[in-house]
């Protein structure tokens, strides 16, 4: 990234007067299916955008548990490689419509996002405090990514688990895959689905 955002920091922020568009944006946000994501991705400084925003999430103590690498390019299918190599001695037996799964798996949106869990042992923090704020930055750049404009599907798979893909993508010891996030531009509208009955899920004391 080329550019910072700058903060003034102290400095006032301005109270929302007109939040009905926000709240209207938030009711009708849904995930795009990976599939369903083609070019144009964003530019640079639009995912930097994106990526500020995922970082402002409550974090007790600003320890940021959390770091972005960018999959994008020609990148995206060296790394589809790397990850059949692994897929292949996990499956020896894995089908060949697997494999070419597995090879192209990147190659589904032009960006791809992986959001690494990275807990910092402060002697102060609890680690599922950090956990929570990893998750939530998760979900601000889906928003982020929405909001400007693109589609976006926060997936794990199988690939969030393995400790080799992990190494594969420079991970440290104790860090995680929280998930990879795949952005692009929608190639058909999305269509509303089923949502939870908030009545069901509800507890007033």
């Amino acid at each position: 990234m080329t550019r910072q955002t700058q903060y003034n920091l102290g400095e006032q922020i301005a109270p929302f007067k007109k939040l009905a568009p926000i709240l209207q944006f938030l009711s009708v946000r849904r995930s795009s299916l990976a599939t369903n994501l083609e070019s144009p991705g964003p530019s640079q400084q639009e995912l930097e955008h994106m990526l500020t925003i995922a970082a402002r999430v409550p974090d007790h103590r600003r320890l940021s548990p959390f770091r972005f690498i960018i999959i994008e390019g020609e990148r995206r299918n060296a790394l589809g490689k790397s990850c059949l190599e692994i897929a292949r001695k996990n499956n020896p037996n894995m089908p060949e419509a697997m494999q070419t799964l597995e090879q192209t798996r990147f190659m589904r949106a032009p960006t791809v996002v992986v959001v690494a869990y990275s807990p910092k042992n402060d002697g102060k923090t609890p680690e599922w405090e950090q956990t929570l704020a990893c998750g939530a930055s998760c979900y601000n750049l889906l928003l982020a990514a929405k909001a400007s404009g693109f589609g976006a599907q926060w997936i794990t798979e199988w690939l969030t688990y393995d400790s080799n893909v992990a190494l594969e993508l420079g991970l440290l010891g104790h860090e995680r895959i929280a998930g990879f996030i795949y952005i692009g531009t929608n190639k058909e509208p999305l269509k509303e689905r089923a949502r939870p009955d908030i009545s069901a899920l509800t507890t007033y004391l």
